[in-house]
């Protein structure tokens, strides 16, 4: 028990450390909420900003940090107003699906269903387009690719035509701090969350159907799950990540 509190301390304090080390930001695209007695982050982005993908640097070296993310960004003159880990990767941190970054597919479409929640089908695709964005079933998104900007693969889709996973059980036991991505019915927006203890499948898609209207939800990851968020004095620590999602803002 000890050794347990100790780990949190050390991690609180890290990620305490890794806040004052990122730049300032003005604007605040994230907020706090509750539902069903859960606590939740959310940040939503609108079509038109700029939202990106990232997993790697010019010289193909994985990023793998919000730092990171950052310092490329600077060559820009431009930093991350939020982002989060964006989907499942192998231990090498390469994605475990589809992965899109400025147009070109980097890891192919994954369909078969497989051990794990990214082969609990339906899972899907959240693609960033020039328009919008949308999460998309995969094997429909394998019939028909729209044109992406960027796009991660991911599973179990939480939402699907406002139907909430087949597989999801109200009362289920597997519990974790997860985060994931909800699309609104126009497109338009992104609204992407993580739970601020531990939650099952059932109530996390239900939050994006019910309590934030978006009809079409896809589930990034679990028990890894970090957030970025410098408005909110947040900026969570832990090991290497694969696919990140963040939005990229000037640099005041």
């Amino acid at each position: 028990m000890m050794m347990t509190q100790t780990l949190r301390i050390m991690r609180k304090l890290l990620a305490a450390l890794a806040f004052l080390a990122t730049p300032a930001i003005a604007a605040a695209p994230c907020s706090t909420t509750r539902f069903e007695g859960t606590g939740y982050t959310l940040c939503e982005v609108r079509a038109g900003q700029d939202l990106r993908l990232f997993h790697s640097d010019l010289s193909g070296d994985l990023l793998g940090s919000f730092g990171a993310v950052n310092r490329a960004l600077a060559a820009e003159g431009r930093q991350l107003a939020f982002a989060m880990n964006a989907g499942m990767y192998h231990p090498d941190r390469a994605p475990v699906g589809l992965y899109v970054e400025n147009g070109a597919e980097q890891a192919p479409i994954v369909l078969p269903a497989s051990r794990g929640n990214f082969g609990l089908l339906p899972n899907g695709v959240f693609c960033i387009r020039e328009d919008g964005f949308a999460v998309i079933e995969s094997r429909a998104f394998a019939k028909s690719p729209p044109a992406c900007r960027f796009a991660t693969q991911s599973g179990p889709l939480l939402v699907n035509g406002g139907k909430l996973h087949p597989r999801f059980i109200p009362d289920g036991d597997s519990r974790y701090i997860r985060n994931g991505v909800g699309v609104s019915a126009d497109g338009q927006r992104a609204v992407f969350v993580i739970s601020e203890s531990a939650v099952n499948f059932d109530t996390f898609g239900r939050l994006f159907r019910d309590a934030l209207d978006l009809p079409d939800a896809l589930y990034f990851d679990g028990k890894i799950s970090r957030l970025y968020a410098p408005a909110l004095r947040r900026s969570d620590f832990g090991l290497p990540m694969g696919p990140i999602v963040g939005l990229a803002v000037p640099k005041p």
